[in-house]
């Protein structure tokens, strides 16, 4: 039974603890306990509290010695059976048999920690039993095969055969290593804290992978996953008691105290900058576009600071990341860059703030430091722009308070803000959440020069600093694919007939144990709800319908704490055709200078006034119609009742008076976007490969495509390279749809808030359509209601990678065939069963997902993949697994649970409304959702091969998309109509 505690008091019974601290969290409405067990001497915090989405986490200081990737491989391989759960896999098992909100494990640079989450008391427990277990008693002393499968092993078919490598961390390593940007950050703490744990690649460094042995990562483990060297976290509402006794009882008491060295060693402070450099690779067809990167790099403070850990988010904010912020604009004035960002880690013990050029100039690196030097002297002398500071203190502020951390519990997010300190300082675990006096020390500082003082000290004085340069190569990656096949040839040379056989054999024990399932007595000893312990009813849609100033206008009533979550929406279906311009206009806005402010100065009034206002396209799919959808321009506003009028004479002033014809800021905001775009593009490739493939699919898709995809990026390349004969009738372009679209004939308005919120949201509203009304102009520009029609083709999207990302599209709903609720349990079926096996398993992958959506457009994509072929095959094999799909009842209801733990995950106020509202464009009802929702419970395997159907509809006409490796697309280039480079 559920029991927060507001005082210690109220634990009576907790003789194996001894408590430590008790602070009163008000932030966050918690009390906050920190405990020690006695004959263990575990750590455990506790943050008690009403929030039924409880937490818990075993987490462990974990400062690898090298870049072998065993923390990370550890991560991996503890989750793959144990004592209690010897299953292969209780990780998948939980995934997909449970009604978990949160479960996963995460390698950080000095520690790593198992998180679970559930709105299910009983789940809830049987997710930390299985947790708890597999940390302290992992299968992995017993099952070489678990480190050779999520790590590393030699890959050998037969004598003669290519020796290779494979593992799950390695492939998903040698993806992460595709990416400049994360080499760059790598480099970054490697060039600071060269002597600690923080210069090492705790996730592993494909190179140095392979030099792991299996009796070093055991030691590893061995070593660093005691409870003496644990931090143990609880969070929600609960028997904290009864959590911590069973705690007790069945784990911490079976170990004895140790002295374990695991401390986070402090990098001595440098005499003067160090400057490394290093080159990232391309492909061949980039090699002339690419540009540098540079990045100054300054150590400032320890995260125990809790004044320099705030300040730092607030200065990178007001010098780099709010439009015409003035370190970010005196570089772009340089000409240094396309693209300038900022990295900031203050969650590791000596935090770091990165200040980076993209796209740089060669041979840029001391005009780099220049302008920042001089900027930053200018700053101190004559003193940060006040309005600037506290616009971004306000950001951060609301942000604090709102607590919205998207699909993540609020409690792991907190749990991981504990880390930031408890890690370092036993004493000091709830410093970062006890954050309201430090935010109103942070607005008195803005008159004080504090913020000028620690620039002076951290940025311009710091020897402890370094300047990196990463600089492209083509062809390197094709070059150390080449280096390691070479490697792998000599060392194949110098092994005996016999050392081969022991490899050929130990791949062959390895494919057996992973094509041998658990028996049914080891699955049946994870614990499993019932079916009968899922809610019925689906959620309700809280959507009240008004009609204000003639304009369809929805209400979504709430609790929100005060916080009013405004959509003002305008449809565009006159202007389908110019969806690139579309995307890029909402881009531009909010960014662009209007005719009462500057932009600078508008996004320091967005800040101050609101908790973010943002402009972007969205397109709703209408029920199970194909090729039905409402596209929209939208502006959506978090915002304080009281200032709720503001906001909306803000929105105004953007949608009105905003001024495109200043080439010179166009120029800049295209640079920029497009820079994002292919950051996004590389780091989710994954997403690239599916829209694109989707994209011929069906109209919708290529609307979408040219709003975030393939089509909008080569937009904007076209932009920035012919920008000067453009620009004109750009803007002219821009202007002309901002007249037709922004007008009260296509709006909808909407608000999720309390009562007292909306009456005040009532009037406000009423004066701003009457605004709107008055701002209208005439557009002249020709109507285009369609996109042009595209020839379907299967792609290869070359980069300079060292993995793929390959994606298969298709309709499952032609000929008639229906939605059903089953579809989505299948999708959990082809997430944890017949891609996971195959693709992950079997093919090394780092991960495999699809999705059946209601208009019927279907993708099956993988991520970071070795393969190409094999996993085209893998897809292919897909109806046949449908149509002989047969399972057992218990098996069948983990499926069941595993959907119902993805549909029914916890909403913040901010979600509710948005479901409310994507429901209400959707045209889905609670009837219709409930219909949905019934599918799913009763789901039985016979409903599952049924969909056979809905399955060969998809591979009777599908497209194929490959992000990945140039070399390996141009190998199997006949799978492809065309091949181009990302």
């Amino acid at each position: 039974m559920a029991k927060s505690v507001k005082s210690s008091k109220e634990l009576m019974d907790l003789p194996a603890y001894v408590l430590e601290q008790e602070e009163n969290i008000k932030e966050i409405g918690s009390i906050g306990l920190v405990f020690r067990h006695k004959k263990s001497g575990a750590r455990i915090v506790v943050i008690s509290n009403d929030d039924d989405n409880k937490v818990f986490s075993a987490g462990f200081r974990t400062p690898p010695q090298d870049s072998t990737g065993v923390a990370h491989i550890v991560e991996h391989t503890v989750l793959c059976g144990s004592e209690k759960y010897p299953s292969k896999d209780p990780f998948v098992e939980l995934a997909k048999g449970s009604l978990n909100t949160f479960l996963n494990a995460m390698t950080f640079s000095d520690k790593t920690i198992y998180p679970v989450a559930s709105c299910n008391e009983k789940d809830f427990q049987n997710l930390m039993e299985v947790y708890m277990d597999a940390v302290f008693y992992p299968n992995i002393y017993k099952k070489r095969a678990i480190f050779e499968q999520e790590g590393w092993y030699y890959e050998l078919e037969n004598e003669e055969a290519e020796l290779k490598i494979n593992g799950v961390v390695y492939n998903e390593m040698k993806g992460v290593f595709s990416s400049p940007e994360q080499k760059l950050y790598r480099m970054i703490q490697a060039s600071l804290y060269p002597d600690t744990t923080y210069g090492i690649e705790s996730g592993g460094d494909p190179d140095e992978i392979p030099e792991l042995t299996y009796e070093a990562y055991l030691d590893f483990h061995k070593k660093y996953y005691h409870p003496s060297n644990s931090y143990i976290y609880l969070y929600g509402d609960m028997d904290i008691e009864e959590k911590l006794n069973w705690m007790d009882k069945e784990y911490l008491s079976n170990f004895e105290k140790e002295t374990i060295d695991s401390e986070i060693k402090k990098q001595p402070a440098f005499d003067k900058m160090k400057i490394i450099r290093d080159t990232y690779s391309v492909s061949e067809g980039e090699a002339d576009k690419a540009g540098a990167y540079l990045s100054y790099n300054v150590v400032a403070g320890t995260s125990l600071n809790k004044e320099i850990y705030l300040a730092l988010e607030i200065l990178e904010s007001a010098l780099v990341q709010f439009p015409g912020a003035p370190l970010k604009q005196a570089l772009i004035d340089a000409g240094i860059g396309n693209d300038i960002l900022s990295e900031l880690e203050n969650g590791i013990y000596q935090p770091y703030f990165g200040i980076i050029a993209k796209e740089a100039e060669l041979n840029k690196e001391e005009e780099f430091l220049k302008v920042i030097r001089e900027t930053l002297q200018k700053i101190c002398k004559e003193g940060i722009n006040r309005q600037s500071l506290l616009a971004a203190i306000n950001y951060h502020e609301f942000r604090f308070k709102e607590g919205d951390f998207g699909s993540y519990p609020k409690g792991l997010m907190y749990g991981i803000t504990v880390l930031d300190s408890w890690l370092y300082d036993d004493a000091s675990a709830f410093i970062h959440l006890q954050a309201e006096k430090t935010y109103q020390k942070m607005k008195k500082n803005v008159e004080t020069g504090y913020f000028e003082e620690l620039i002076q000290t951290y940025f311009l004085d710091n020897p402890h600093s370094s300047l990196v340069i990463l600089e492209p190569e083509a062809g390197l990656t094709a070059k150390k694919e080449q280096e390691l096949k070479e490697k792998l040839a000599a060392y194949k040379k110098t092994l005996s007939k016999e050392q081969l056989q022991e490899i050929i054999k130990a791949n062959k024990e390895l494919r057996t144990w992973q094509e041998t399932p658990s028996t049914k007595e080891e699955l049946e000893k994870i614990p499993l709800l019932q079916r009968s312990d899922i809610r019925k009813e689906v959620r309700p849609i809280q959507n009240e319908k008004y009609n204000i100033a003639n304009v369809t206008t929805l209400h979504h009533n709430v609790t929100t704490n005060g916080i009013g979550y405004i959509r003002i929406g305008f449809a565009v279906n006159d202007y389908v055709g110019y969806a690139t311009e579309l995307s890029l206009l909402s881009y531009i806005l909010g960014k662009a200078s209007t005719k009462e402010y500057e932009y600078q100065q508008l996004a320091n009034e967005v800040n101050i006034y609101t908790g973010g206002i943002v402009y972007d396209m969205e397109k709703y799919s209408v029920r199970y119609e194909q090729d039905v959808y409402k596209p929209f321009f939208e502006v959506t506003i978090k915002v304080l009742y009281e200032n709720i009028g503001k906001a909306m004479k803000l929105v105004e002033q953007v949608l009105f008076e905003s001024i495109l014809e200043d080439r010179k800021r166009l120029k800049e905001i295209i640079s920029e976007a497009r820079s994002k775009m292919k950051i996004k593009m590389n780091s989710e490739a994954h997403s690239l490969a599916a829209a694109r493939a989707l994209s011929y699919i069906s109209k919708e898709s290529q609307f979408n495509d040219c709003l975030i995809g393939w089509s909008y990026y080569q937009f904007l390349c076209d932009l920035e390279e012919h920008f000067e004969e453009k620009a004109e009738q750009l803007a002219e372009t821009l202007t002309q749809l901002m007249a037709g679209i922004f007008c009260k004939e296509n709006m909808i308005l909407s608000i999720t808030c309390e009562e007292e919120g909306f009456s005040k949201f009532k009037s406000e509203a009423e004066e701003f359509v009457h605004r709107v009304e008055a701002a209208k102009k005439e557009s002249f520009l020709e109507k285009k209601k369609v996109l042009p029609e595209v020839t379907p083709v299967n792609e290869g999207i070359l980069t300079a990678g060292q993995v793929q990302y390959v994606a298969l599209a298709g309709k499952c709903l032609d000929n008639g065939l229906a939605y059903t609720g089953a579809l989505k349990v299948l999708k959990t079926i082809m997430a944890y069963e017949y891609l996971w096996i195959n693709i992950r398993v079997k093919g090394g992958a780092y991960g495999c997902m699809c999705n059946f959506l209601r208009n019927g457009n279907s993708y099956f994509v993988s991520y970071r993949d070795p393969n190409l072929l094999e996993t085209i095959d893998v897809y292919k094999g897909i109806t046949d697994f449908v149509k002989n799909f047969t399972i057992d009842q218990r098996d069948m209801t983990k499926f069941v649970l595993g959907t119902v733990s993805t549909t029914d995950r916890p909403l913040n106020p901010c979600a509710k409304g948005e479901r409310a509202y994507s429901c209400y464009m959707s045209e889905l009802d609670a009837e219709l959702l409930q219909k949905e929702r019934d599918s799913i419970i009763n789901c039985q395997e016979e409903d599952i091969r049924a969909l056979a159907g809905q399955m060969e509809s998809i591979f009777k006409h599908y497209i194929i998309c490959a992000v990945g490796n140039e070399d390996k697309i141009k190998e199997q280039e006949s799978v492809f109509d065309k091949t181009f480079n990302l």
